[in-house]
């Protein structure tokens, strides 16, 4: 299974946790894994470092999150789809290093495909405002 692929499995799992404003995901994760009869190793790996680390960093991504939000705007107002998004992307580029720029065009693409018509311009517009201020320190 390519990284795009289980880019997406990550989301969609992350998307799950959103609604279910679940904090123990641990038989979670274990359910979605077999329910979505994922059995490559490498795929099952990937998914539990991220969700993982996500966890482990949540606070931190978060206030990313909210620094770089219009001054109207809270966190509380993004869509579940977008949050999930955004926290998947900037764990995978602070924290993995992955490339801003695959980092961002994957987030982008999982935002056209799942969210509204706005969300792509939305999770880049975001995005991009963090790795600019991440870039001046």
């Amino acid at each position: 299974m390519n990284r795009s692929l289980s880019r997406e499995l990550v989301f969609k799992f992350l998307y799950e946790l959103e609604i279910l404003k679940e904090e123990n995901y641990e038989e979670q994760l274990n359910l979605y894994i077999e329910n979505n009869n994922i059995t490559n190793s490498d795929t099952i790996q990937y998914i539990k470092q991220i969700v993982e680390g996500i966890k482990n960093n949540k606070d931190n991504i978060s206030e990313l999150i909210s620094k770089n939000l219009k001054k109207d705007w809270s966190i509380e107002r993004i869509s579940k789809v977008n949050l999930a998004i955004l926290k998947l992307a900037i764990y995978e580029i602070k924290y993995m290093e992955l490339p801003y720029k695959v980092g961002i065009n994957e987030a982008v693409e999982i935002a056209k495909k799942y969210g509204d018509d706005t969300a792509g311009q939305f999770v880049n517009g975001v995005l991009a405002s963090i790795i600019k201020e991440e870039t001046k320190q």
